[in-house]
C-alpha cells in the first residue's frame, strides 16, 4: 500500500501543466469535431430513393416503399437498446468504428446489390449507423471536464450540422450542374466514408464511461476498506454470502438504471418532455424515412439534374441549425410555459405534415418538409437542458 502522503505528491506530479492541458483540449476539439464533420459527408444520401427508382438499379415504387424501407424502422427498434448498452460496456471508440463499418457497407450494398434482399441487409446495416449516433455525444462527454460540457456540445453540434449541410449542397451541385449521375454520385460517398472510418481508428479511447467503466477512486471510496474487512465492527457484522449477492446486485448498473427510471419517472418537467421526445421523433423519423419516396410521387422525373433533394436537405439542415441556435437564447419560464409551447409547434407540424399529404406541388413539398425540420430541431435543445436539469442523465 502507498501512504496517503506519497501518493498525493505522485498525482500532483503526473498532473500536465495548465498549458498543456489546454493545448492538448483544443486538439482534441479539433479532431473530434473534424471527424464529426467528415462522418456526415455523404453527398449520395438524399438521392437514395431516385437512385433505387431508377435506371441503375430498377426497383419499383411498391418495392421501395413496403418491402425496402419499412425494414429500417423495425430493425433500428431492435438495435437501439442493445447499441446502447454496448456503447457505455465498449466505452465508445469500437461502436464508433462499427458505424464507420457499416457505413461502409450500406454504400458497398447500395452500388453492388441487386435484390430486394441486399437492399434490405443495407438498411439493417443502416440502422447500425443511427443507432451508433449515441457513441458521439457519449465520447465526447468521457473524454472532456464537465466545466466544458457546454461549449463542447456546441461545438460538435455545429460540425455535424455543418458536415450534414455541406454534404447536401455537394450533392446537389454535383447532380445538378457537374450532371453526376446517381451511381457516381455513391462512389464519391463511399471514398468520403472510407476516409472517415479512417479517422475513427485514430479515435483516443476513454478510460471510463456511465455505467460499467467508472474510475478506480469511485469504487474506492464506495468499498470498505482492507482494515475494516480484518477487524470488522461488532455492531455491523460482516454480511453472509446471501447479503453480499443482494448487495451486488444492488449496485449493479441495470438495478441503478431502473432507479434512476422510476425517480425520473416521478418529475413532471422530465415526463413530459419525455413524452414528447418519444412521440415527436417517432413521427419526426416516419416523415424523414418517407418523404423521398413522396417527392418522387408527386414529380416524378428521369432527368437526374431536375432532382432538387439534396437542395431540401440543405436548407432544412441550415433552418435547423438557425432553430436550435436560437433557442439555447430564448428567456422563458419552461415550467410555466412548456406544455403551450409543445403544444404549438405540434400543431404547426401536423398542419405541415397535411400540406405535404394533400398538395401536388413539389416546391410546397420541399418548403413544408424543411419547415417541419426546423420545428422539431428548434424544441431538441429546449428538451435536452430541460431534461438535464431535472436528472443526471444526459438526453441524447
Amino acid at each position: 500500500m502507498v501512504p496517503s502522503g506519497q501518493a498525493v505528491e505522485k498525482q500532483v506530479s503526473e498532473d500536465p501543466g495548465p498549458g498543456r492541458e489546454l493545448q492538448s483540449w483544443r486538439c482534441l476539439v479539433f479532431f473530434l469535431c473534424f471527424y464529426g464533420f467528415m462522418a456526415q459527408m455523404r453527398p449520395g444520401e438524399s438521392f437514395i430513393t431516385p437512385y433505387l427508382l431508377g435506371y441503375s438499379k430498377n426497383f419499383t415504387q411498391e418495392q421501395v416503399t413496403n418491402e425496402i424501407t419499412p425494414v429500417l424502422s423495425y430493425s433500428y427498434l431492435v438495435v437501439l437498446v442493445p447499441m446502447f448498452l454496448l456503447t457505455d460496456y465498449l466505452r465508445y471508440k469500437p461502436v464508433l468504428v462499427l458505424q464507420g463499418l457499416s457505413f461502409v457497407c450500406v454504400w458497398l450494398l447500395l452500388l453492388l446489390g441487386t435484390s430486394v434482399v441486399h437492399m434490405q441487409l443495407m438498411e439493417v446495416f443502416y440502422s447500425i449507423t443511427m443507432a451508433a449516433r449515441i457513441a458521439y455525444s457519449s465520447y465526447i462527454f468521457s473524454l472532456v471536464h464537465p466545466s466544458r460540457y457546454q461549449r463542447m456540445a456546441s461545438y460538435s453540434r455545429a460540425a455535424v450540422l455543418l458536415g450534414v449541410f455541406t454534404s447536401s449542397v455537394l450533392g446537389q451541385l454535383l447532380v445538378t450542374v457537374g450532371r453526376v449521375s446517381f451511381t457516381t454520385l455513391n462512389y464519391i460517398s463511399l471514398a468520403f466514408l472510407i476516409f472517415s472510418l479512417g479517422l475513427a481508428l485514430f479515435l483516443k479511447r476513454p478510460k471510463r464511461s456511465l455505467f460499467f467503466n467508472r474510475s478506480d477512486a469511485t469504487v474506492r471510496e464506495a468499498s470498505p476498506s482492507e482494515l475494516d474487512q480484518m477487524h470488522p465492527d461488532p455492531d455491523h457484522p460482516e454480511p453472509g454470502k446471501l447479503g453480499r449477492m443482494l448487495g451486488t446486485c444492488r449496485d449493479s448498473f441495470l438495478v441503478r438504471m431502473l432507479r434512476e427510471l422510476r425517480d425520473s419517472a416521478r418529475r413532471p418537467q422530465l415526463r413530459l418532455w419525455s413524452l414528447w421526445w418519444v412521440f415527436n421523433s417517432a413521427g419526426y423519423y416516419l416523415i424523414v424515412y418517407y418523404v423521398h419516396i413522396l417527392w418522387n410521387v408527386v414529380r416524378h422525373t428521369s432527368d437526374s439534374s431536375r432532382v432538387y433533394n439534396g437542395a431540401a436537405d440543405a436548407a432544412s439542415t441550415l433552418l435547423s441549425a438557425i432553430t436550435s441556435f436560437s433557442a439555447g437564447f430564448m428567456k422563458i419560464r419552461w415550467a410555466l410555459w412548456s406544455k403551450l409551447v409543445i403544444a404549438g409547434v405540434t400543431a404547426v407540424q401536423a398542419g405541415l405534415v397535411y400540406l405535404l399529404y394533400s398538395t401536388d406541388e413539389i416546391w410546397l413539398c420541399y418548403m413544408a418538409f424543411v419547415l417541419f425540420r426546423g420545428a422539431y430541431q428548434f424544441l431538441v435543445p429546449i428538451a435536452t437542458s430541460s431534461s438535464t436539469l431535472c436528472t443526471s442523465w444526459c438526453c441524447l
